[in-house]
């Protein structure tokens, strides 16, 4: 099969585009031949291997998974001996983020993994990106308890977890400020922002407002600068490490002030997630926000548009040439 392989920690041109074998579905695994995957924040972090806090978990040296892709959508092409919830030529989706795989013609995954049916009438492409960015959202707004009614604002709202963040508050009654740049403002609006501000036009710390919480899904700011926005009790919750590693440690000590204060939760991994996630779609509460899409020969030029800062909501990776 053809997979997607890097071998060293770098930038995206220490990937390479290699014959593999064909993994094998073991008992209660199930083999996806993949069509479609992404290429989201989790992959470039495990491809670059910054921040170094990653090599914990991908390798301390070497990449342990060389074939990366955490997302991926599919036809379950075998079924391990027990597996009794999937069936050969199921449309099914699904995420990894510890063996990874997606960036192959093949990827084998636990029945009771993070994986469940594609809802009807939902594209390979559509299905590929519902689970990495929406669950990291997830695991924020649970950590954050809302309660419908709050307000809370959503400092890149067009991001991969910003754009779930944004669809997720909203299905738990909440009042959503986003912010973005300038030519996405009505895509945030039709996701149901109540307001979007334009942060190339104004700065949105120095909005005349509070809120109960503040979600920084791409890091660019800090719990100093969003202080004032907070209401007494209010929360700021980032996606990242922050300067210094500072939102950690934040977590540790702003709660004993009882006052404003940090979180910064562990996201957990379970398939409950992607079936609340897929109830979503189905229902139309929840529809991943995609940028643009690459053919798998192009998975080089897929990462360094994600590198760059610039992607709106997801990047498809399309492992046949056209996605069937």
């Amino acid at each position: 099969m053809r997979a997607v392989v890097y071998r060293h920690y770098g930038p995206p041109g220490v990937v390479e585009i290699e014959d593999a074998p064909v993994p094998v579905a073991q008992a209660g695994e199930l083999l996806v031949r993949v069509v479609t995957s992404t290429v989201n924040r989790t992959d470039c972090g495990f491809l670059s291997g910054k921040p170094r806090v990653v090599r914990l978990f991908s390798g301390l040296r070497v990449p342990r998974a060389t074939i990366l892709g955490c997302e991926f959508a599919g036809w379950v092409e075998q079924v391990g001996a027990g597996v009794s919830s999937f069936t050969v030529g199921q449309r099914v989706f699904g995420y990894d983020g510890v063996k990874f795989g997606g960036h192959a013609e093949y990827v084998t995954i636990a029945e009771t993994g993070l994986v469940a049916e594609i809802p009807a009438g939902l594209s390979f492409e559509e299905a590929a990106p519902i689970v990495e960015g929406a669950h990291y959202a997830l695991n924020m707004i649970r950590a954050v308890n809302v309660t419908p009614g709050q307000k809370v604002l959503v400092n890149g709202g067009t991001g991969g977890i910003g754009s779930a963040a944004v669809q997720l508050f909203v299905h738990y009654g909440v009042r959503v400020t986003a912010v973005c740049a300038t030519g996405h403002l009505s895509t945030l609006k039709s996701l149901g922002a109540e307001r979007v501000v334009d942060y190339t036009r104004e700065d949105f710390t120095a909005l005349d407002d509070v809120f109960d919480v503040v979600v920084d899904a791409v890091g660019k700011s800090s719990f100093g600068r969003c202080r004032r926005l907070l209401v007494p009790g209010g929360i700021y919750v980032s996606s990242e490490l922050g300067v210094g590693w500072q939102n950690p440690l934040l977590a540790l000590t702003t709660p004993l002030l009882r006052r404003k204060r940090v979180l910064f939760p562990i996201p957990k991994d379970t398939r409950e997630d992607v079936l609340f996630l897929k109830g979503l779609v189905e229902t139309g509460d929840f529809r991943p926000l995609i940028d643009r899409s690459y053919p798998l020969e192009q998975i080089r030029e897929a990462y360094a548009y994600v590198t760059s800062g610039q992607k709106i909501g997801n990047v498809v990776i399309r492992v046949p040439a056209e996605a069937e």
